[in-house]
């Protein structure tokens, strides 16, 4: 962050702060502080990017951070007074020196955010600049101004350089900018990456689609299988042990060759071919429903790109395709559904017959369905409970199962119902009363 827009948020601050009444640490280097008059603002010490910034809506919190420094943190500057704000020894270094009062005595405290490329760093010193504690812990090893707690902080390094002075008529209107612009960068680098991740997706899926074996060509296939492992069976009498070719006449009268298998026996050989003809014969029959799920699969992630495209949060796209948790355990068999998870409820999509199918015959009477209006559409369950949802839940859900049972925007309405008022009439078709409508925008 450049000196000047430090020095005018020192300024700003200056003017407009005397309490810290919260202090806490939201990412892995973004603190958030509320100063009196519920004035937050944002300081985010990422190294090669830090800033400082406003927003409007509230500050999501990734985890809860409770290492050394968070517990120092909190303990003092939580309700602190502030005693002065300044740039420190006219470098990118903000000092923010608070009085806390204890049980015992006053403890001063020095809040140092420092915008300082490799020295970036969040460091909390006494009033003689010890340190209590510190974001980043440097050893001598790895740095010539080292950040240990106990002992006492040297300065960084001077620049030769005057720092360029500029001036900026709303500071605070400034930093709800910088927001704004680091939240659009943020965002569409999360789109570019969850759409490569479904993109990946969706080609193995189109590369399986083109390899499926043709019906006819399976049919074909069953045919002369089973042909040749009658004429094996016909000719039994015939055959001699470990004979590698059977000369005969198909029932056309045409000479043929059939080659054998002379691990085996004639009469085994033959079984084996038989069995394969079977298989061949049920995947022939089987291939137009196979290749119809791959079909809607293929749907179902166009959409879901389609939808992360849309998004104006991450949040939103998070929603989709959420991080997978560092500790979660892998799993080789697939669910068959596509899952969500809103504020405490699991959201269950299916995204192509078969699940539907699936959804409708292993969810629960209490459990509420949801299905587009007089059309075709993916089914939706929200596993529940009680004898109720919450609207926001239901509007989340409808709005799930219109995203994805169309490619094209506008209003719709969806039905929905608990799954006891939900009867299954041949496959995924369904009779349903009672129910209600809601209607979506998308």
């Amino acid at each position: 962050m450049k000196y000047f827009l430090l020095k005018e948020i020192v300024n700003y601050l200056k003017e407009k702060v005397q309490i810290i009444k919260r202090i806490k640490r939201i990412d892995n280097n973004t603190i958030i502080i509320e100063f009196n008059d519920k004035n937050t603002i944002y300081f985010d010490l990422t190294k090669g990017r830090s800033f400082i910034y406003k927003k409007n809506s509230p500050a999501n919190t990734k985890k809860d951070f409770n290492a050394p420094f968070d517990v120092v943190l909190q303990k003092r500057f939580i309700n602190s007074k502030i005693e002065n704000i300044e740039i420190y020894n006219e470098d990118k270094v903000i000092n923010i020196r608070v009085n806390s009062s204890s049980s015992y005595k006053k403890l001063t405290t020095i809040l140092q955010l420092e915008f300082t490329g490799k020295h970036t760093n969040i460091i909390i010193l006494d009033e003689n600049r010890v340190i209590l504690e510190a974001l980043r812990h440097i050893d001598e090893f790895s740095s010539s101004r080292v950040v240990k707690v106990g002992i006492k902080l040297d300065e960084i390094p001077k620049q030769n350089f005057t720092p360029k002075l500029e001036k900026v008529e709303d500071i605070e209107n400034y930093l709800y900018k910088i927001y704004e612009e680091i939240e659009y960068t943020n965002l569409e680098n999360h789109k570019k990456q969850k759409i490569t991740q479904v993109n990946k997706k969706l080609k193995k899926l189109e590369k399986t689609l083109t390899t499926l074996p043709k019906k006819e060509n399976l049919e074909k296939e069953s045919n002369e299988l089973y042909e040749k492992a009658n004429l094996i069976l016909n000719n039994l009498h015939l055959i001699k042990p470990y004979q590698e070719v059977l000369e005969t006449y198909d029932y056309n009268g045409n000479k043929v060759q059939i080659d054998l298998d002379t691990r085996y026996s004639a009469s085994t050989f033959s079984n084996t071919l038989f069995k394969r003809a079977k298989r061949s014969k049920q995947k022939a029959l089987n291939i137009k429903i196979e290749k119809s799920n791959l079909e809607e699969k293929v749907d179902f992630l166009k959409r879901l790109i389609n939808n992360i495209k849309k998004c104006k949060t991450i949040d939103e796209i998070e929603f989709f395709l959420p991080k997978k948790q560092k500790n979660q355990i892998k799993t080789k068999k697939s669910q068959n559904y596509e899952s969500f998870f809103y504020n405490g409820y699991k959201i269950l999509l299916g995204t192509n017959e078969r699940e539907n199918i699936y959804l409708l015959e292993n969810s629960k009477a209490n459990d509420f369905w949801f299905h587009l209006k007089d059309a075709p559409s993916s089914h939706v369950i929200v596993q529940n409970s009680k004898k109720s949802l919450p609207e926001d839940v239901i509007e989340k859900a409808a709005k799930i199962c219109a995203q994805f049972s169309t490619d094209f925007q506008g209003n719709y309405f969806v039905d929905y119902t608990q799954r006891r008022n939900v009867k299954i009439q041949h496959g995924a078709n369904v009779l349903y009363n009672p129910y209600k409508t809601i209607s979506i925008k998308i």
